[in-house]
């Protein structure tokens, strides 16, 4: 809904808007025409805009298609007690899946709205009990844990968001919790790529003298790389000895160089008698599970002998995640999230690719996205003063 066909619902002249928001004839102007805000004290201008549209008799439904930029699942006059929402459509364009993943802050308005202290979505993980068991997040825990303990191989896959890089924090604190003797060895992939055009590849001469800082940080590192693989053989063998175990964890695993992959293969192999030992956790997006396919000739080495674990999409689980999120604010589901609200965000989150056919559709259900959607729909809710978040908001988001 426009400014323009607004002010002819409620019977009001932008005359009237400009004495009762206080802004002035050209920021109204450019507003009702061009849809742009003051550059300067736009917040302030919302709040005033909103405060004069309600003195004149603007709904909850009429603020919220105003100022939330995108389209509603049913229109404003359905917004009454019992009325069913339009079911929202999948995801299709690349445009708005971008959109999803984007950032979004829930707003010193939304969080006093829904009586938060903080934003729950924020900086919302600093212990184990933080992670939310979902199934799927319970074997790949599991899995990564027995990876540590019996130096297995291991690809632990998902879709960005998905609470990849949390579980590997998660397995450090479990570690350091019960005292276990495993070393985490983590090589710095801050500025990793697949090839040296795009950036720094990570090679295997780099994960040995990762290795060897881990078990001595006061080594001096051959330079030769015979000499090199030979000490960091002499130094886990050593430290299998003292009764350690040792798991090489590699972030961002979808950009290691093919070669690098390969050598993998070669590091598992170290041994002592028949004892293993290192570990591998690879952490990638689904590329890596590409990449790790049986069909790739160049790695079929390592394929054949690397696990893949997927982190599944919420999904069934999404009520529980949100109940758990909220819960450390000792407030309820039910305080924020109407009944057909999870429907409707599980709905939201389906993306179809662009050209794809509707048995191509895959659900983006994802803590880091579900974050974003769910803090937007807050947002929007708190700007519109509805008392609680439901399938129409959801879909205007």
């Amino acid at each position: 809904m426009s400014l323009a066909s607004l002010f002819d619902a409620l019977g009001v002249s932008q005359a009237q808007v400009r004495r009762d928001s206080g802004l002035s004839r050209s920021a109204l102007s450019r507003l009702v025409v061009h849809g742009v805000w003051p550059a300067r004290g736009e917040t302030t201008a919302r709040k005033s805009l909103e405060k004069c549209l309600r003195k004149h008799g603007a709904t909850p439904a009429q603020l919220l298609a105003l100022f939330t930029p995108a389209k509603k699942l049913a229109p404003a006059s359905s917004y009454l007690d019992g009325a069913a929402p339009e079911v929202p459509k999948p995801t299709e364009t690349p445009e708005e899946e971008t959109m999803l993943l984007q950032n979004e802050s829930l707003s010193p308005d939304a969080r006093k709205h829904f009586s938060l202290p903080r934003n729950p979505f924020l900086d919302d993980v600093q212990s184990p009990d933080d992670v939310h068991q979902t199934s799927s997040v319970r074997y790949v825990r599991a899995t990564l844990t027995d990876c540590a303990q019996h130096h297995g191989f291991v690809a632990v896959v998902g879709e960005s968001g998905a609470g990849k890089t949390t579980l590997a924090e998660d397995l450090e604190e479990r570690i350091k919790a019960d005292k276990r003797d495993i070393v985490i060895i983590r090589p710095y992939v801050l500025a990793m790529e697949a090839n040296d055009q795009k950036g720094k590849t990570l090679k295997s001469s780099h994960i040995a003298e990762a290795i060897a800082a881990a078990l001595d940080p006061q080594l001096k590192v051959k330079s030769s790389p015979e000499a090199r693989f030979r000490q960091v053989h002499e130094l886990l063998k050593s430290s299998r000895r003292a009764g350690r175990r040792h798991l090489l964890v590699i972030e961002e695993a979808h950009c290691l160089p093919s070669a690098t992959l390969k050598h993998l293969k070669r590091f598992i192999e170290l041994k002592d008698g028949m004892q293993r030992l290192v570990g591998v956790a690879l952490i990638g997006q689904p590329e890596l599970r590409d990449r790790l396919s049986s069909q790739n000739a160049e790695v079929r080495e390592v394929a054949q002998r690397c696990e893949i674990v997927e982190l599944e999409p919420l999904d069934a689980e999404l009520e529980n995640y949100l109940r758990h999120k909220f819960a450390r604010f000792d407030l309820k589901y039910e305080d924020v999230f109407a009944p057909d609200a999870a429907d409707a965000i599980r709905a939201r989150l389906v993306h179809i690719p662009r050209g794809g056919k509707p048995t191509d559709a895959r659900s983006e259900c994802y803590p880091l996205v579900v974050n974003n959607l769910v803090c937007r729909a807050m947002n929007a809710a708190a700007r519109a003063g509805w008392p609680q978040v439901d399938a129409q908001v959801i879909g205007s988001c």
